[in-house]
């Protein structure tokens, strides 16, 4: 089988600093390890790999690497690999280092591939909200196998239904590495609006609570009220004695 083919080169210069001189030269930094072989620092041309990189499978494109060593000449060593991961400048938008994972055509590698739902719940028209809750699924394939995306159709979700990973259908080949109780998306009933409450306004011919004053009447002193003290002076009503 065919695939999409990327020259790199081994770098000699790993310690601090080659990376820059990598980049300095228009190149990008990068790993190849996996399949038990010991990690072997590359570089490579950004827009080749891009180019050959499936406009779908993005990371999950099975490539053939040329792989040769700086300087000397000879076949390079074909490796079949695939992007493993990769960091991008969050201003520019630009590769700055790529692991590169070896692979067996005749082993399962685990990926994670896009969640796509389609069609209309039900719920939805009946007021509900559709909630997904996962975008991407961890699968185990062959890497021939991987599918670029799964489509699950989620028309008869109902208010209060929900989709599980126990639900996808998977091509032959493919496992899901998720619990099978793990909910990928839901329809859920839309919120309640909050209603001010209005104020009460008081019942004619309510009861007074206990203890309460009536409207008008004056407050009655409480029962058994202490009495001011005999001969006791009236609240300020003393003078200060003056000093001597």
């Amino acid at each position: 089988m065919d695939f999409a083919k990327v020259n790199v080169e081994v770098r000699t210069a790993t310690k601090k600093g080659g990376a820059r001189k990598v980049r300095s030269k228009g190149q990008i930094p990068g790993v190849l390890y996996g399949r038990k072989g010991e990690p072997l620092p590359v570089s490579f041309n950004e827009k080749e790999l891009m180019t050959s990189l499936d406009k779908e499978r993005r990371r999950n494109t099975v490539l053939t690497l040329n792989v040769s060593q700086a300087g000397q000449g000879g076949t390079p060593e074909q490796v079949t690999a695939m992007v493993r991961d990769a960091q991008i400048n969050p201003l520019s938008r630009r590769l700055i280092h790529v692991d590169f994972l070896r692979v067996d055509l005749n082993e399962e590698v685990e990926v994670t591939v896009p969640l796509v739902l389609t069609g209309k719940a039900v719920g939805t028209t009946n007021g509900g909200n559709l909630h997904q809750s996962m975008y991407r699924v961890t699968i185990a394939a062959k890497p021939a196998a991987i599918p670029t995306k799964l489509e699950v159709d989620v028309t008869p979700l109902d208010i209060g239904d929900a989709l599980h990973v126990s639900d996808l259908k998977l091509g032959g080949g493919v496992r899901v590495l998720l619990d099978a109780r793990e909910a990928l998306a839901s329809v859920v009933a839309p919120k309640a609006e909050k209603v001010e409450e209005a104020a009460a306004a008081p019942v004619e011919g309510a009861v007074p609570a206990e203890g309460a004053a009536a409207a008008g009447g004056a407050a009655a002193p409480a029962a058994g009220a202490a009495a001011p003290a005999a001969g006791g002076k009236k609240e300020g009503g003393g003078e200060a004695k003056k000093g001597k």
